[in-house]
């Protein structure tokens, strides 16, 4: 199979949130790409990194597709997943309900303040950071989100490559240099806020 693009990858995603919102048991090419916002063609294109999967004239098994797209993103089982640092951006990530939905399990959240570690948020575990990396090497967890201050991202990073993590989704406002064996996603609500601030603007 080809090397899929990373831009595919990011569309796949969509594709499979897309899903959720169609109804049939065969889908098309242009009802994906009018719930997704592409065009059709690109839909086919991307798809056809899956292998064959629709029938001209027909379209897409909705459910086969479905299976296709989650297989190649590794969702096949649950994901493990843990939230670095219990701050209010932390627990509001914890409280969130889509994650158990989209084949992920957030195994416990990690900090360092000792009024907050034992503790609990959304029936979820607060755990001392220093049990982070045991607790990473044993599979409990194989994604981590980092939503901790800005001065403490670059040593929670260096933490997580120790103990083996390579996907990392961070959302402390903090630029980070991380390995090229690691795969970090940045969430910088700050900076979306100044881009759209700017086609606010500039729209005007």
């Amino acid at each position: 199979m080809r090397a899929i693009p990373r831009a595919t990858v990011a569309r796949l995603a969509q594709y499979l949130q897309g899903l959720d919102q169609l109804e049939g048991r065969t889908i098309s090419s242009q009802s994906i790409a009018a719930v997704v916002g592409v065009g059709a063609a690109q839909v086919r294109r991307d798809l056809s990194y899956l292998g064959h999967q629709g029938v001209r004239g027909v379209g897409y098994d909705a459910e086969h597709l479905r299976r296709a797209i989650m297989r190649e993103l590794g969702l096949v089982g649950t994901v493990g997943v843990a939230i670095v640092g219990a701050g209010n951006l932390g627990q509001a990530l914890a409280g969130y309900g889509g994650f158990q939905e989209r084949g992920f399990t957030v195994f416990s959240l990690y900090d360092i303040d000792h009024s907050k570690v034992g503790g609990r948020v959304s029936g979820l575990p607060i755990r001392h950071l220093d049990t982070m990396a045991a607790d990473a090497r044993s599979g409990r967890f194989a994604i981590a989100i980092i939503a901790t201050p800005a001065e403490a991202a670059s040593e929670v990073l260096a933490r997580l490559n120790e103990a083996g993590i390579r996907s990392v989704l961070n959302f402390a406002p903090a630029v980070l240099r991380p390995p090229t064996s690691m795969e970090v996603r940045n969430v910088d609500l700050s900076t979306e806020l100044q881009i759209l601030s700017f086609y606010r603007k500039h729209s005007r």
